[in-house]
């Protein structure tokens, strides 16, 4: 492999990309950080996203890799309460102060956010 190949985006089967968006991989190595970290197990991740899948598809929302990754975002915020990882008081806290600073932000530049 060379070095263009090493720093190639992830491809899905297709030839696609596998993240459309930054925060969906994001989400997924948070998510595999904390299996790998022993703070809930593969078999909880699994079945907390396969629960958000199962709830997205009774509300109707489309089968698509949007709702999939949104699906993953929520089941990674019920495991991280679940586990005293986090509370809803403290993931409202920061969800404000990323709506804030991207709101804030020059377009073209990175988002910020000040420290916990």
């Amino acid at each position: 492999m060379n070095r263009v190949e090493a720093v190639a985006p992830l491809k899905a089967r297709d030839g696609e990309p596998a993240f459309a968006e930054p925060w969906q991989a994001q989400v997924m190595a948070v998510a595999a950080a904390l299996v790998a970290a022993g703070r809930f197990s593969a078999a909880d991740w699994s079945n907390a996203l396969g629960a958000e899948i199962a709830r997205a598809e009774a509300a109707g929302r489309p089968d698509n890799a949007e709702t999939y990754y949104q699906c993953a975002l929520e089941a990674l915020e019920h495991l991280a309460k679940a586990n005293d990882l986090t509370d809803s008081t403290a993931l409202g806290v920061r969800k404000a102060a990323w709506i804030e600073a991207y709101e804030h932000t020059p377009h073209g530049k990175p988002v910020e956010l000040p420290p916990d």
